[in-house]
């Protein structure tokens, strides 16, 4: 509802600046792909590497106790046959453990890489606005927007955005 409410703001905001700016007939409005920023800027570059460095060991343990209940289910519907009756209630009771345990290993790990990728992108869309509001000042537009259905390439200043978040590594 606050989201909707400041889209609204926005919005009204928009119309009022272009409606003044066209009396002057010099409004300057500049467009900036938020998605672009997270892929190519280096600051989210740099994001992404740590990351992926803070998260593969887990991550590869993750896929080795994967193989290791395939592998599991595999031998016991193979062997099933031939195993006693408390022997595979023992070996699908020893399953079901192990596919608990990594169920939530595996929910505990999205949930962890998720807080971790929202604080990483955080600090990217920080920097990012810094060097935005930066970039407004400096070459005095009247509206930068973000995130939009559709806008004019001549309008895009995100490379501008990409080099101010080089240049300030």
């Amino acid at each position: 509802m606050l989201k909707a409410k400041s889209l609204v703001l926005a919005s009204l905001l928009a119309v009022g600046l272009v409606t003044e700016a066209a009396a002057s007939d010099q409004l300057k409005i500049g467009f900036v792909n938020t998605q672009r920023i997270f892929r190519d800027a280096p600051a989210a570059v740099k994001a992404a590497k740590k990351l992926e460095a803070e998260f593969s060991k887990r991550d590869q343990d993750l896929q080795r106790m994967a193989k290791q209940l395939q592998g599991m289910q595999e031998k016991l519907e193979k062997d099933a046959v031939t195993m006693s009756e408390s022997e595979r209630r023992a070996k699908e009771r020893e399953f079901g453990e192990l596919s608990r345990e990594f169920q939530r290993k595996q929910r505990e790990f999205r949930e962890d890489l998720n807080l971790r990728q929202n604080e990483e992108n955080a600090a990217v869309i920080d920097k990012a606005n810094k060097a935005i509001k930066q970039i407004a000042e400096s070459e005095k537009y009247d509206l930068i927007v973000q995130d939009v259905v559709y806008f004019s390439p001549r309008l895009d200043i995100t490379d501008k955005v990409i080099k101010a978040l080089t240049d300030t590594k």
